[in-house]
């Protein structure tokens, strides 16, 4: 990643409060364009809720989240639904597949959600499932595929529409440590490619290593890894 890349993301401050409790706290930092960002910490530091806050899915109770010279809490809902569907990608611990859909279909979705023809779309998933090894797997169901399978459908769904960000919660912790460490080298090596930012939160460590920058978080406070 080029030092010179233009910052994409920015985190001034936020804070996010249920009721009495806070799970982030005074949170800033910044994310360039083609950047990979990992967050680690324990299950109930914090991280999960940064994350849905960077991506607009969780309003921040103070503080700003800026996307592109756009502050998203300033954005109303029909503008923040068009941004996650079009500039953001999102990968979840457990792929979270359309079972009704095909591998094919499901990788397409996003470029159908924004409009473009079911068969240009589906070309166009083709090719990316072609280069993440899914060609023989695309025309069956999530539930007639293996895990890692699934996990690289779902990389390819949120990067098929070449997002400017990529929103990934624990995106290898639903798979063993042979096919964690194939799908995140496939997932990293195509968004590095397109010059797609990834934000990812792990409790893995051996995730976490293949960032460009790490943080962890406890207790709803982020740090720079090493300043602990």
């Amino acid at each position: 990643m080029s030092a010179q890349a233009p910052e994409v993301l920015v985190a001034s401050k936020v804070e996010l409060r249920y009721g009495a409790a806070v799970a982030v706290k005074e949170v800033s930092l910044s994310v360039r364009r083609g950047e990979v960002v990992a967050v680690t910490g324990q299950s109930g530091s914090g991280k999960s809720s940064l994350l849905y806050c960077l991506a607009g899915v969780l309003p921040v109770s103070a503080g700003e989240v800026w996307f592109e010279g756009n502050v998203l809490g300033e954005l109303d809902d029909e503008e923040l639904s068009a941004l996650r569907r079009e500039r953001f990608g999102f990968v979840f611990q457990y792929g979270e597949l359309l079972p009704e859909l095909t591998v094919e279909e499901n990788t397409a979705l996003p470029l159908r959600l924004a409009g473009q023809r079911k068969g240009e779309a589906l070309e166009l998933a083709g090719q990316v499932l072609g280069r993440l090894g899914l060609d023989s797997v695309r025309d069956r169901r999530p539930s007639q595929v293996s895990g890692g399978q699934s996990q690289r459908v779902a990389v390819a769904r949120a990067l098929i529409h070449k997002p400017a960000v990529v929103f990934a919660d624990e995106p290898t912790g639903s798979l063993d440590s042979a096919n964690a460490n194939t799908v995140l080298e496939e997932f990293l090596l195509l968004a590095k490619a397109q010059g797609t930012a990834v934000v990812l939160v792990t409790h893995d460590a051996a995730v976490a290593a293949r960032a460009d920058t790490r943080y962890v978080m406890a207790d709803g406070t982020l740090t720079p890894e090493g300043d602990q």
